[in-house]
């Protein structure tokens, strides 16, 4: 797909993945970007505009801006809004026999808590789901019949041109939500660039948008396919943040993010050379034989420690605590509401190496 792209260094293992995510000094984010390939939908440049791809010191200045919003006490205040949110839209399945979990389910609720955050209207909740889906899953031909072309063609300028009114309006009236934020924040005395405003604003749009609702998919899956398992959780549901956190154990949101060595060093016994890309995959540093028992398994009961929100340092996610209570009051309100549901079709998996989410999950609602 990129025979340009030069070959990378995986690095598999929760040791080795821990030790290049402390080490941001030796595995930079900024240099080559954070996925496999450097331009693989949007030009490195843009990529650079977003904190997540940022080395220190200017990524922890803009990743400060929002921290305070994002701690678990002032996440936690949006509990009743999020439980409001998700009851609504199961509420509109009602009469139903059948449904996509996806599409009907977790994507509503999703745009629209992030899109609350954002300071963003219900009516466009659609359009940015639309447009997050289609930029992260570019090389997915059900995503994207018209080719990955189109993401930069169509897609990206949308992005820009929504974005632009959005500054100009809270440049104009100034408001309480993120989207003010990124336009009045400064750094060193200076605003952001206007680019820099608008992939900080997807970043926190496409994180918010894919990430819940890809762990809460898979759960979902998990414990449809296993019936011991969603007993335990149906006749015990005090046990509903441990499946939170098993289902991001074996099912982290993002396959992969990577780094690219600033200099030359030695990663667990191997000799990595300046330049090099270091590639860290979760999906299997999450299912690690040193660290789990039996780590293909989805035990409700394992409430594990994982690295699905990174492995420590500079780049752990931002968005942990709302990302948790989103699950849990999903996990709660589906399974309180449809305890019985039952998969009903083939499931199938967006076409992608670095998001890590189902496209569809069938079921039916009562069985």
């Amino acid at each position: 797909m990129f025979p340009e792209e030069a070959g990378y260094w995986s690095v598999t293992t929760a040791e080795g993945v821990r030790e290049v995510s402390k080490d941001w000094q030796t595995y930079s984010s900024e240099l080559g970007g954070i996925t496999v390939a450097s331009n693989a939908v949007f030009p490195l440049e843009l990529m650079r505009a977003m904190f997540i791809a940022m080395d220190p010191p200017k990524h922890d200045r803009i990743k400060a801006l929002f921290q305070r919003g994002f701690t678990p006490k002032r996440i936690a205040e949006h509990e009743d809004e999020i439980r409001g949110i998700t009851r609504d839209v199961l509420d509109k399945l009602e009469g139903r026999e059948t449904c996509d979990l996806v599409d009907d389910v977790a994507q509503p609720v999703v745009a629209r808590v992030i899109a609350s955050f954002m300071g963003l209207p219900p009516g466009d909740d659609v359009i940015w789901a639309r447009l997050m889906n289609t930029i992260l899953g570019a090389n997915d031909p059900e995503v994207n019949p018209e080719g990955i072309e189109t993401v930069m063609e169509r897609d990206f300028p949308e992005v820009f041109e929504r974005c632009a009114k959005l500054i100009a309006e809270r440049r104009e009236n100034p408001t309480l939500d993120l989207t003010s934020t990124l336009v009045h924040a400064e750094i060193d005395g200076e605003k952001l660039e206007e680019h820099e405003i608008v992939m900080g604003f997807f970043l926190l749009m496409a994180a918010g948008n894919d990430s819940t609702k890809a762990t809460y998919c898979s759960a979902m899956r998990a414990l449809l396919e296993d019936e011991s398992q969603r007993k335990l959780l149906l006749d015990d549901p005090s046990l509903v943040p441990s499946t939170v956190e098993e289902a991001l154990r074996m099912y982290p949101a993002f396959a992969h993010f990577r780094r690219t060595a600033t200099k030359d060093t030695e990663l667990l016994g191997k000799p990595i050379k300046e330049g090099e890309k270091v590639v860290m995959w979760y999906v299997s540093s999450n299912r690690d034989e040193t660290v789990y028992e039996d780590a293909d398994r989805f035990d409700v009961t394992r409430n594990p420690e994982h690295q699905a929100f990174g492995a420590g340092g500079r780049h752990y996610c931002l968005g942990t605590a709302l990302a948790r209570l989103e699950l849990r009051i999903l996990l709660e309100e589906t399974l309180d509401r449809y305890p019985d549901m039952q998969i009903d079709g083939d499931p199938k998996y967006v076409v992608s190496g670095f998001i890590n989410q189902l496209r569809t999950l069938p079921v039916r609602l009562n069985a």
